[in-house]
């Protein structure tokens, strides 16, 4: 296994990429993940955290929309969503490229 950290940094940012084309949050890390993990020293740990955290984001925008409906506090919900699935992988590439372990609030844990 090689050190990559660049490839870690590359794969916390790009989660990002939904900003540019609307989707691709949760598949491109995916992937990069699945080709890599084998290959670069701590991929596997990151990748986790970083499915995991996706996957916990989509089951909580999901749980906001018929919050809408019903309170109107679903609004605020995917407010706060979508300011943290923006401002952790900024936070978290910055402590990967400084080798630290990612900390991602709400996470829940489909992938150990």
């Amino acid at each position: 296994m090689k050190v990559n950290r660049q490839l870690i940094v590359l794969t916390h940012l790009s989660q990002l990429i939904t900003l540019v084309i609307g989707f691709g949050s949760l598949l491109l890390p995916l992937f990069l993940w699945l080709t890599k993990k084998d290959e670069v020293y701590e991929m596997n740990e990151h990748g986790k955290r970083i499915i995991n955290f996706q996957l916990s984001l989509l089951i909580y925008m999901l749980i906001c929309i018929p919050l809408i409906l019903l309170l109107g506090l679903g609004i605020l919900g995917l407010i706060i969503l979508g300011i943290i699935s923006f401002v952790f992988p900024i936070i978290n590439a910055i402590r990967a490229s400084n080798g630290e372990i990612p900390q991602y609030p709400l996470s829940l844990n489909f992938i150990s």
